[in-house]
């Protein structure tokens, strides 16, 4: 054999056995360049594996976005497939919102499940499977997980993983599948959970394919860092680059009905007037006034409102 036909060989040979280590570590993470780059709008904070960083405060605001709100702004800037409907509660009408921390679970295929064993065992991952998206939470994370709509062998949380999750996130889940310990789950205090049922087995079917990769929980799909927003309608999945542009125009959106529903029943001004989408400059005026008098004792913020008083006089 020729010299330059071995190198070539060997050249061909270490390709192929990079490619085939790159391709054995892809089912269980995105690499934090491939994360970036698939939320590459968000210019803000991230975490050190890459996933967007929305601001607390901005989380915390978004509590009290309505999901109409939330779903026309996303519509506008091209986000189409953001709500997804049909969710059962561990507590109704609680809100749930943060950060979502994502896991892909699928049907357990023996080899395939061996090999996740093994790339956890390399990782330094501790315990079972089931154990390893809770040990990567921060606090005000949202556990995101496909679980296929699984029904027997399908919990992959009760009681003990619940109040560790919350321990950990002091926030709670969403999954695309069923949980266990429904009495228990209700008993910890600030825990909500959006599931599609209750179910008393236990987690024996599945296996995960990936943690901190792109997942789905039905129509919509899910990004690591998306803010999550549930409330009694559904679910809407905020992108991270948009949080702050929903949160915003939901605030002035609430100013504005409590404005225009104070003056109706004062008699101020007619329905018509009102319930239009341009008002007419006498009307302007007076929310900008009616803002200023009220600024201490609005449902937003002072400093928000300062802020739009800002931009109404520019």
């Amino acid at each position: 054999m020729n010299t330059n036909y071995l190198r070539i060989l060997i050249f061909v040979l270490m390709g192929v056995l990079a490619f085939s280590q790159t391709a054995f570590s892809m089912p269980l993470t995105m690499s934090k360049e491939q994360l970036v780059r698939y939320t590459s709008e968000w210019e803000g904070e991230r975490f050190p594996d890459g996933r967007p960083r929305v601001p607390d405060d901005v989380i915390e605001r978004m509590k009290l976005v309505n999901i109409e709100e939330a779903w026309s702004v996303l519509r506008r800037e091209g986000y189409e497939y953001q709500f997804e409907r049909g969710w059962k509660m561990v507590h109704p009408g609680k809100v749930l919102c943060g950060r979502a921390l994502t896991v892909t679970y699928m049907p357990k295929r023996k080899v395939a499940d061996d090999v996740t064993n093994e790339i956890g065992k390399e990782d330094g991952r501790i315990g079972n499977q089931i154990s390893w998206p809770i040990d990567m939470l921060s606090p005000g994370d949202v556990y995101v997980a496909d679980i296929y709509k699984r029904e027997i062998g399908g919990p992959i949380i009760g009681g003990n993983l619940a109040n560790s999750i919350f321990a950990k996130s002091g926030n709670g889940v969403l999954f695309n599948g069923e949980v266990r310990d429904l009495a228990q789950l209700e008993a910890i205090d600030g825990f909500n959970a959006f599931v599609r049922d209750w179910n008393p087995g236990v987690y024996q079917a599945s296996m995960i394919m990936g943690i901190n990769i792109p997942t789905n929980i039905g129509n919509v799909a899910v990004f690591p860092g998306d803010v999550i927003l549930g409330k009694r309608e559904g679910v809407i999945v905020v992108p991270p680059h948009l949080a702050e542009q929903v949160v915003k125009t939901a605030e002035f959106i609430r100013l504005k009905d409590a404005f225009g529903f104070e003056r109706l029943k004062a008699g101020v001004y007619t329905p018509g007037q009102i319930d239009t989408g341009d008002w007419s400059d006498e009307i302007e005026e007076d929310f900008t006034q009616w803002m200023r008098d009220n600024i201490n004792n609005l449902s937003v913020s002072k400093e928000q409102i300062q802020e739009i008083l800002k931009e109404r006089t520019l």
